[in-house]
């Protein structure tokens, strides 16, 4: 019914605008038969503002993967960089939180792993929305911090690495089966914010995939058995990640393009010292309202990302 629902608003949206260039042909007759400045202000506006909506109708066609349309959870892992790296993790979740609420989607924090002075080690988001994974996806991959660290006396210049994975919702993909054996199940008590019923019973759950080493931890509910349907579906997610990534690299490989996404190979780096840039070294697209990105304005970023995926395709 859910996939129901947005195949009949896509719908709808191509009938809009269908609705919406018709009047401005009319409108554009109308014009050239009268001489009325108003009218051709507003020509103009309806141009403008049509022009707008194709762009942005245009940029959803980019988005024709298997699991596009759905929703998703993004995991931010601190790495190199000690304290900085902590601090660097928990500075992106704020920023991908932010972007989501902006574009009107539901988040839900799952985990959360607090970093031993600042930041976090570890947190796993849940993002619900049409085309959540989508444009999410975008963003997997190596983020790189360079500034003065606010962490040590003398602020020296310092560079931090954090990790971001994306993963796709999807409760049935037949592709993938999670055998019970395959299995061990670590039952333990919540930490971090919480009600007193979260922090006080081993509710949380860590899942550890034997046969890929995977390890997925869900501490948000009160129910165990909640926490652990999570948990099952953010494995899902991940081993569905996992085999589109292997199938890329082996495409990569046929055309003789394949680089090792090894962990220093970062996909954007954000610079506040000495100079403020925020640069994708995939596509090129760069600017220096580095607060901006941080505060969540990366559809920029995300749109220049699809653009340049389907050149390389």
């Amino acid at each position: 019914m859910q996939r129901l629902t947005r195949l009949k608003n896509e719908v709808d949206v191509w009938t809009s605008i269908g609705v919406r260039l018709t009047n401005l042909d009319e409108l554009i007759e109308l014009a050239s038969a009268e001489d009325d400045d108003s009218l051709q202000e507003e020509l103009t506006t309806e141009v403008a503002a049509s022009r707008a909506e194709l762009d942005r109708l245009e940029l959803g066609l980019l988005l024709s993967g298997r699991y596009d349309d759905g929703d998703t959870f993004i995991s931010i892992q601190a790495g190199m960089g000690g304290t900085d790296a902590q601090d660097w993790a928990e500075m992106l979740l704020r920023m991908y939180m932010r972007w989501a609420e902006a574009r009107g989607f539901t988040v839900n924090l799952l985990e959360e792993s607090p970093g031993d002075e600042a930041g976090i080690k570890s947190a796993t988001i849940e993002v619900r929305g049409p085309y959540a994974y989508g444009y999410a996806r975008a963003e997997a991959g190596v983020h790189r911090l360079i500034r003065l660290s606010p962490f040590n006396s003398a602020h020296t210049r310092q560079t931090s690495f954090a990790r971001i994975e994306v993963m796709p919702e999807v409760d049935d993909a037949p592709e993938i089966v999670i055998k019970p054996d395959d299995l061990r199940v670590d039952v333990f008590r919540s930490g971090g914010h919480g009600g007193q019923g979260v922090n006080t019973t081993d509710s949380a759950v860590r899942l550890t995939h034997l046969p890929t080493g995977l390890v997925v931890v869900c501490q948000n509910e009160r129910s165990q058995l909640q926490n652990r349907e999570t948990a099952l579906r953010v494995l899902r997610g991940r081993l569905i990640e996992r085999d589109l990534q292997r199938q890329a690299e082996e495409r990569a490989r046929l055309r003789g393009a394949y680089r090792d996404a090894a962990f220093g190979s970062q996909m954007r780096t954000y610079y506040l010292h000495p100079s403020t840039l925020v640069k994708d070294h995939r596509t090129d697209h760069e600017t220096s309202n580095v607060q901006a990105v941080l505060d969540g304005q990366i559809d920029p970023f995300i749109e220049a990302y699809l653009r340049w995926n389907v050149a390389e395709a």
